[in-house]
């Protein structure tokens, strides 16, 4: 069981209004109620722009620095960028915010000081450092942003199949991290010197659930399959702080920096009472609107069909629930931005947001662009890096 539950992980990350809405106010935020079978027959269409700022980085192209833009982090003087993980090509590319490429560096290999996978990155600007996490090896390595490297420890320490699914740069001196793979505590803080945990913390729940299916081979078949709905994160910075969202759990937790946990999110019904479960997800958070999505945990393996999902948002101010649609403004058609595609970054950026070269190009030459973007769609061919949006919080 072990092996097949290390092969789903893998596959997963490599690859309705309610009918009641419960309101506690808790010091400066709503703890709101989610009815996760419920559906949403009102649809809000909102524009980005209007809930937060949008800032645009064309990523430069040249012989050494051609990539899919798929970001690893960003601070304030970097952006950190591979290409998609079935291509596992070890490069990491190295930018400055406004997007001019400063080196390519690829330590992929076998040996005590590479990583065999580059599934993710963090950018520690104040120590001048990166963290590369190594699935596949069970490590996190460190160099400093020439490539050199420092110091490596376990992904996890204790367990030869687990490893953290998502990791932040927490402060100065810690790493937060996720191991979906902890039946207990999934959630840590852990040393940027030793990977030491040095805070184990408590989203309670009765029984660890996961979101996939694994079909194992008949009599004298050894093989194993997975299949998962795609990826989702599981920690976001917010508002200085933390949301942690835990499938097993039905409480999203608000985590501040004075350690305290307090309810966000309260799922209903129970996770542990659903057959087939229904999680939810959390993709983006902005002061005004929080989207979720909702995931059936349901696969059918003849016709390679499954996890159904409903989209949704909540409007803090309206204290409602519905479908949405969300635009881009910088555009005189309606171009959707398609908020499940989103990622996580940093408190000062909620998530970005890749848009093709070729995709801008084409809109250009129908003069469906204006602003900033159709400047920087004036210069881009169809062969050029990706353009990455920034969706930042609204100051």
């Amino acid at each position: 069981m072990e092996r097949a539950s290390l092969i789903l992980l893998i596959i997963f990350h490599l690859v309705f209004v309610p009918k009641s809405i419960g309101q506690e106010q808790i010091e400066n935020y709503d703890l709101i109620t989610v009815d996760v079978t419920d559906n949403y027959s009102s649809q809000k269409e909102l524009v980005i722009q209007d809930f937060m700022d949008v800032e645009y980085v064309p990523l430069e192209t040249n012989e050494e620095f051609i990539n899919q833009g798929i970001v690893l982090d960003i601070t304030k003087k970097y952006i950190l960028v591979k290409n998609e993980n079935r291509i596992n090509d070890g490069n990491i590319f190295l930018y400055d915010r406004t997007g001019k490429a400063i080196r390519k560096i690829n330590h992929k290999g076998q040996g005590g000081e590479e990583y065999i996978s580059l599934y993710g990155a963090i950018l520690d600007e104040a120590n001048e450092e990166m963290f590369i996490n190594d699935i596949l090896g069970r490590k996190v390595l460190v160099y400093d942003l020439f490539g050199v490297f420092k110091r490596s420890f376990r992904n996890v320490n204790s367990g030869d199949i687990r490893f953290y699914t998502h990791i932040f740069n927490y402060d100065r001196h810690h790493l937060i991290c996720y191991d979906e793979f902890h039946k207990e505590t999934p959630f840590v803080l852990i040393s940027k010197q030793d990977g030491k945990v040095v805070r184990k913390i408590q989203t309670p729940f009765k029984e660890k659930k996961f979101l996939g299916q694994i079909r194992e081979g008949g009599s004298g078949n050894q093989s194993v399959v997975g299949v998962g709905p795609g990826s989702y994160y599981s920690i976001f910075p917010f508002n200085k702080n933390w949301i942690l969202s835990e499938l097993s759990s039905d409480t999203v937790y608000y985590f501040p920096t004075d350690f305290s946990m307090r309810p966000f999110i309260k799922k209903t019904p129970s996770i542990q009472s659903l057959n087939p479960e229904i999680f939810m997800v959390i993709r983006l958070l902005s002061e005004r609107y929080y989207f979720m999505e909702t995931i059936k945990n349901v696969y059918d393996w003849d016709s390679k069909e499954g996890f159904p999902r409903n989209f949704f948002v909540y409007d803090t101010k309206e204290q409602s629930f519905s479908r949405y649609k969300v635009y881009n403004g910088d555009f005189t058609t309606k171009q959707e931005i398609y908020i499940n595609h989103t990622e996580p970054v940093n408190h000062e950026i909620g998530a970005w947001y890749p848009i093709e070269a070729y995709q801008l190009v084409e809109s250009y030459e129908k003069g469906e662009l204006k602003g900033e973007l159709k400047e920087i769609a004036s210069k881009l061919d169809e062969d050029s890096n990706p353009v990455i949006m920034l969706l930042k919080h609204k100051k």
